[in-house]
């Protein structure tokens, strides 16, 4: 439900906008406390500062409304004037702003309990109930009908036995004077019927005058007409339709009035805030403090943490992008957490904990953390050897809890998602024995949905599956050689070849590697 509300033009081209209809449970003063909190919002029970959504949000309304005033009276029960920040706001942008964050627009609930035909209460939708009452009215229709045509046929029924009598009134007479039992001497000499030999013992000697007959036959003849629509009415599907709705229009003009909330399709009213669309760097601690850098030329030596931290990553982003967060519960959900990169906080200092940003559920331990654009398409895997590829963008929920995506088996840990640039084909899996499995990205699919994804790889829980990667022609696999010295491999044409295979095989060895770590 929305209020309602007019634009008023003022001199120098101002204008404003004035509300003169508020919802259902709406008020004009709970409205102003609305507004109130927004423009001058309270630091939340437990925190220390503002949140950076009361921030940006505060920003966005006090960018369109200057001020707002009640003036209701006695002649305008409901006048609440919104005035913007200049002439140059949009109005659109005014009233979506309204709209979105007050009570101006609201839910309003409807328990559509109905006692239908078979006289029991049911909740039932507007179709069911519509539907229910069409059946209802032509079930009316129709009995009523049935219950006219019956008295007609049998007033037609009496007044042909009284137009009998009077055609032969002498006889009638002589047989009611002289016969001991006069109604079956009539039924019997005129072949009438019961109700219509009652009916002539039962007549008035002034219903026998000359000008009755004349009268009868004029009530017969309307009579026959009404029997002749009222079996009609009867006899055809469409009649019967077209007469309930020729008395549903007849109703509606002797009892209607104008319908006073107006009914019309919309969609909820959701204020976008604009976000300028500028290069950033996402700086992620191993401990969980967020923050962002301007621009793409940091350099990660110069980042600091508090004592005991240190760097799980950095992102090269943009304001408008997402920041997702995977959490892993020991129920075997795989959730995923979304913040928009615009509210992370900038400047030099350490940012603010992901979970201030977040509502973890409980039970749920962060594994992971990435920032890309929406369209990047990610690889996720886990140790069980299943794995699937998403959008960004699939992953991205509208409030703070988070959306289930990932489906992990018990043991099951989810290793580090892989963003897959444009021009990689193919597919790496490590297994902890030092098997690895290249073969052809074709061979995943893209599943929206989440889930626990297609096998990548055939391991086991003694030899699980540890790292994957994408890539175009070459490959690092990084492990130690003898005496625990780190030591990498680069793989190319040949040496890739030699790993190659089909989804969901065992793959073989790495040659010159005694422990392998990673894939790069």
């Amino acid at each position: 439900m929305r209020a309602r509300w007019v634009i008023e033009d003022l001199a120098r081209g101002q204008w404003q906008l004035v509300v003169t209809e508020l919802p259902p449970q709406a008020s004009a003063q709970k409205v102003l406390e609305e507004i109130e909190e927004l423009t001058n919002p309270k630091v939340k029970a437990g925190k220390k500062a503002l949140s950076p959504e009361q921030v940006q949000l505060k920003a966005a309304v006090l960018a369109v409304l200057d001020t707002v005033r009640d003036e209701s009276s006695k002649d305008a029960p409901v006048r609440l004037v919104f005035e913007p920040k200049s002439r140059t706001v949009a109005q659109a942008e005014l009233i979506t702003t309204l709209l979105a964050h007050t009570s101006l627009e609201s839910s309003v609930p409807m328990n559509l309990t109905m006692v239908g035909r078979d006289g029991r209460p049911v909740q039932k939708g507007l179709r069911r109930i519509l539907v229910e009452w069409i059946g209802f009215r032509l079930a009316t229709v129709e009995r009523r009908t049935r219950h006219r045509l019956a008295k007609v046929l049998e007033r037609i029924h009496v007044l042909e036995g009284r137009l009998l009598v009077l055609l032969n009134i002498d006889e009638v007479i002589r047989i009611i004077r002289n016969a001991d039992e006069p109604k079956p001497a009539l039924i019997e000499r005129f072949q009438l019927s019961d109700r219509q030999a009652e009916d002539i013992l039962e007549i008035r000697l002034r219903q026998l005058a000359r000008l009755e007959a004349i009268r009868i036959e004029q009530e017969l003849k309307e009579l026959r007409e009404q029997q002749g629509k009222l079996e009609d009415i009867l006899g055809s599907p469409t009649a019967l339709k077209r007469t309930v709705i020729k008395e549903i229009e007849s109703d509606a003009k002797a009892h209607g009035d104008e319908r006073r909330t107006l009914v019309q399709e919309e969609k909820k009213a959701v204020a976008e805030v604009k976000v300028l669309d500028e290069p950033v760097t996402v700086v992620v601690s191993t401990k969980g403090w967020v923050r962002a850098l301007k621009g793409h030329e940091v350099d990660p030596a110069t980042f600091t943490f508090k004592p005991g931290d240190a760097l799980y990553g950095h992102f090269l982003v943009r304001t408008v992008d997402p920041l997702l967060v995977f959490g892993t519960a020991s129920n075997g959900s795989g959730r995923v957490y979304s913040v928009a990169v615009s509210l992370l906080p900038g400047g030099r200092g350490d940012g603010v904990p992901i979970t201030t940003l977040i509502d973890l559920e409980p039970g749920t331990q962060i594994a992971h953390y990435v920032a890309a654009a929406a369209d990047t398409t990610l690889l996720l895997a886990n140790s069980g050897g299943y794995g699937l590829l998403a959008k960004v963008g699939d992953m991205v929920g509208r409030n703070r809890g988070g959306k289930a995506f990932l489906t992990l088996e018990a043991g099951e840990r989810l290793l580090p998602p892989v963003p897959v640039a444009p021009a990689h084909t193919q597919v790496a899996c490590l297994a902890a024995d030092g098997r690895l499995l290249v073969y052809a990205l074709s061979e995943l699919k893209l599943q929206p949905g989440g889930g626990r994804g297609l096998t990548l790889m055939d391991v086991d829980t003694t030899t699980p599956l540890l790292s994957v990667a994408t890539l175009a022609d070459q490959l690092k696999v990084l492990g130690s050689g003898r005496g625990g010295k780190p030591k990498e491999e680069l793989l190319r044409w040949a040496a890739l070849a030699e790993h190659r295979g089909k989804r969901a095989r065992k793959g073989r060895k790495v040659d010159g590697l005694l422990k392998v770590l990673r894939l790069l």
